[in-house]
């Protein structure tokens, strides 16, 4: 079951520092969308803040009809927030079926199913997380998320720094999940073009503010306006 998702006036950052200055926009059940950006400008900050890792100063977050933005961590997660991130977090003295036991929530997929979606993790499923390679760890933490029941699905660059192949693998697989299962689902990728083909719709965040926003269609393939718009934040 998917859930949307609306942030109000979000103002957020580490400490007094203010990261996210106002930011707004409304995930419907069952959307998909990119977060695109040059580095440093708040992407991953938007994600942390959501999953209420990062100083909230104001601003609403609801996950359908329920307030979240004043929720800890773990309730968020219990209400049906999933989040990926970027550094993958796979806990290295555990095997990757313990790994995925601890994150189990009612309502989430079972292991099998992640399994059908992961086959290489059945096959490395007895392996410690340190014996894994960047892309395994990365699955681990995807299958880790859908696992937890999430009703939106956080992913801060999953694809970052894995080889070709094993994008492709995985990319695949983040497809799979988005067609048979409907989750809401917000990408953060600095590859533009995979995004925008993954996601409905996109924004684009400068400065800690959504500058651009629009449906991924009007900017897939089209690599001057990317350029611009990615490159160049808005007067």
């Amino acid at each position: 079951m998917s859930a949307g998702l609306k942030v109000e006036g979000l103002i957020a950052g580490y400490g007094e520092t203010v990261v996210l200055d106002g930011l707004s926009f409304e995930l419907p059940p069952g959307g998909t969308l990119a977060v695109l950006g040059r580095n440093g400008v708040g992407k991953t900050t938007l994600l942390t803040t959501l999953m209420g890792i990062t100083t909230r100063h104001s601003g609403t977050i609801a996950l359908g009809d329920q307030q979240i933005e004043k929720l800890p961590v773990h309730m968020r997660a219990r209400n049906g927030l999933g989040f990926v991130p970027q550094e993958r977090e796979v806990f290295p003295s555990l095997t990757v079926e313990e790994n995925l036991q601890v994150s189990a929530l009612p309502g989430g997929w079972d292991i099998e199913r992640v399994y059908d979606l992961f086959p290489r993790l059945k096959e490395r499923r007895k392996n410690t997380g340190n014996r894994l390679s960047g892309g395994e760890q990365q699955m681990v933490a995807v299958a880790r998320a859908l696992l937890g029941a999430p009703k939106v699905l956080l992913l801060d660059e999953p694809l970052e720094g894995l080889a070709p192949i094993v994008i492709e693998s995985l990319f695949e697989a983040l497809i799979k999940i988005r067609d048979e299962t409907g989750l809401s689902m917000i990408l953060v990728e600095q590859k533009a073009d995979l995004a925008l083909s993954f996601a409905r719709d996109f924004v684009v965040i400068d400065r800690g503010k959504i500058v651009h926003r629009g449906p991924s269609k009007e900017l897939q393939g089209d690599h001057d306006r990317q350029h611009r718009l990615l490159g160049v934040a808005e007067a």
